[in-house]
């Protein structure tokens, strides 16, 4: 299969909004039952399990079997960020203005392991004009070493994985400005959720409630100040 032939079977993948709404779903990076997944996009349980059987063979999601029941989760990180591309491209071509999104996802919310949205950019800004994390003008970002220290005290524990990148830009696709990705964007999510600084949306699979301690975190660890 030639290189466009690919791009257009993806294509052809993704060209059905209710596949693409699965997907959506998984975008908070835990994984769902079926069951659960036909709840949230209001589709027959039979339909459902249709478009994740298209899914899984095109590689974007996966799926495990855990006693009597199946978890869909998207196949990885690499996933996420073609949707999030996606996204800013389809915004941008849609309208000059901001794209209509739920209050609730537009202001914070999980992009597969890290924080997305106003609060997810804010953040970023936040950890570069500190100094926590720098970066040059093509895009390369790092953890400088008195940053080590702000993440060490406030108990962001970060993971490093091998191929992967400690620390990484990704362009939110509704604020259309940087977020922070990466094994320490995974660890900044993983604290605030832990810690109760956020809360996750009982009905929005990856929307994120900022919390009062959590506002007083975000200020306290990361010089932070959100209304």
């Amino acid at each position: 299969m030639t290189e466009a032939a690919r791009i257009a079977h993806l294509g052809a993948v993704l060209a059905s909004e209710s596949r693409v709404a699965l997907l959506c779903a998984l975008m908070g990076g835990t994984a769902h039952t079926p069951t659960e997944l036909a709840r949230h996009v209001g589709l027959a349980g039979s339909t459902v399990s249709e478009h994740l059987g298209v899914l899984l063979d095109a590689g974007l999601v996966a799926v495990a079997a855990q006693g009597r029941h199946r978890y869909v989760r998207l196949a990885g990180e690499r996933t996420a960020d073609l949707l999030e591309h996606l996204g800013v491209v389809a915004a941008l071509a849609g309208s000059p203005s901001s794209p209509r999104v739920p209050a609730a996802l537009a202001y914070a919310r999980s992009c597969y392991g890290h924080l997305a949205g106003e609060l997810g950019v804010r953040l970023h800004d936040a950890l570069v004009t500190s100094g926590v994390v720098a970066g040059d003008e093509h895009g390369h970002r790092w953890v400088t070493d008195a940053g080590r220290v702000v993440l060490d005290r406030a108990g962001v524990v970060v993971v490093p994985r091998a191929g992967r990148a400690l620390v990484r830009p990704c362009l939110d696709w509704t604020a259309r400005r940087d977020h922070l990705a990466g094994a320490v964007g995974d660890a900044l999510l993983r604290r605030a959720v832990g810690a109760g600084w956020l809360r996750r949306h009982p009905t929005q699979p990856r929307a994120l409630r900022l919390t009062d301690p959590g506002r007083d975190a975000f200020a306290d660890a990361f010089e932070l100040e959100l209304p």
